[in-house]
């Protein structure tokens, strides 16, 4: 076998792996921001901690965000199984190995009616850390609930949840983008809409949580860190 050969057999796995890949104009101008907000705020050195992500759609934000905490071992989870190829594909082009393969979870159910096989892999107690991005607003309110509720029984005591996205606060929603954007959600499916913190906190409240950090973001988005009790 000559020189060249198991080169040009990497560029073609690479190039075939980057065809699944999908991606979107938003995570490509959020996934700095998000990265700064999160980088300040973990452990970047203590090795072996573990990070799982809720509804990680196309695989950008781990992609992206894997390689800047190699100690951090990140679990990408999806509902839409169509997007495994694209979560599987950042996966296999993580230059430092830390993504997970992906598994399927419908955060909406509780944590014993998800899938024998995600369950293996995902255990009480066990996660440094949780992500969660743009999900809230373009999913039942169940899914939120599912989401805190996890986090309660997934997370570390100590541990944070991280989510990102457009909220309003003690029920004033602003600007009048948001308010738009809201009111287009609700009319393409009436279980959607931009969450209130204030209702948020609740949720965190019942399942061990508390509000810990609010940090704006551009686009009028917010990115919130939620501490595990």
């Amino acid at each position: 076998m000559s020189l060249t050969q198991p080169l040009k057999r990497l560029l073609y796995l690479s190039t075939f792996r980057s065809a699944f890949k999908r991606t979107h104009p938003s995570a490509d101008r959020n996934s700095q921001p998000i990265s700064e907000a999160l980088l300040s705020q973990v452990d970047k050195q203590t090795p072996n901690l573990r990070l799982l992500e809720i509804a990680s759609g196309s695989g950008q934000h781990a992609g992206f965000l894997a390689p800047l905490l190699p100690n951090i071992s990140f679990q990408t989870t999806e509902y839409a199984r169509q997007s495994f190829d694209s979560l599987s594909a950042y996966a296999a082009d993580c230059a430092t190995g830390n993504i997970c393969p992906p598994l399927f979870l419908d955060i909406s159910q509780e944590l014993p009616h998800w899938e024998v096989s995600t369950l293996q892999q995902v255990k009480p107690d066990s996660y440094d850390y949780m992500l969660n991005c743009n999900m809230m607003h373009i999913s039942p309110w169940s899914c939120s609930v599912g989401l805190f509720r996890a986090a309660g029984q997934l997370l570390k005591p100590g541990g944070k949840l991280f989510t990102y996205g457009p909220y309003a606060q003690d029920g004033q929603l602003t600007p009048q983008s948001n308010v738009d954007f809201d009111a287009d959600l609700r009319r393409r499916n009436s279980t959607w809409g931009i969450r209130d913190i204030r209702d948020l906190k609740l949720l965190a409240e019942t399942n061990g949580l508390k509000l810990e950090r609010l940090t704006d973001m551009p686009s009028n988005n917010k990115f919130l860190t939620w501490l595990k009790l």
